[in-house]
């Protein structure tokens, strides 16, 4: 279901993005659909992410996740792949600073954004669905408090 690349020197929990992954797509997806989705997980410096990110979507500065979707309607004639999340620990970990949390929830926070935008929620497209994302964040957050 999650396959993790860590391209970094920083040590993940792969068993925590994994049980978040599975929390999250049970809830969103028909169980059906659910067993065979796939998604992956790069994780790169920040060097990496901001050259992706200036690639990609014309954003010339480091960011902590970017998520590049594979398939927008999931069908059940076609393989599952979601698409792909590329996360920057060493920017986690500077916004774990910032926001006076821990680094671990810090990056279940993000790892969850990113499923969220692979989900098609997508909290640049209006006041609206910022809040319909972030509420969902919120939700997937406290619902995964116990393994974090």
């Amino acid at each position: 279901m999650l396959e993790i690349n860590n391209l970094t020197k920083n040590t993940i929990d792969e068993g925590l993005l994994k049980k978040v992954a599975k929390i999250i797509l049970k809830e969103e997806l028909e169980l059906s659909k659910f067993r065979n989705i796939e998604l992956s997980l790069v994780l790169v410096s920040q060097g990496k992410i901001k050259k992706l990110n200036k690639k990609y979507l014309n954003k010339n500065r480091v960011t902590d996740v970017l998520a590049f979707g594979q398939i927008r309607k999931f069908s059940k004639f076609l393989k599952d792949e979601l698409g792909e999340i590329v996360i920057s620990p060493q920017r986690v970990k500077k916004n774990a600073k910032k926001y006076k949390t821990t680094f671990r929830k810090e990056l279940t926070r993000v790892f969850i954004h990113g499923v969220l935008h692979l989900l098609d929620y997508n909290h640049e497209k209006s006041v609206k669905e910022n809040k319909k994302m972030e509420k969902k964040e919120q939700y997937y957050l406290k619902l995964c408090q116990d393994i974090i």
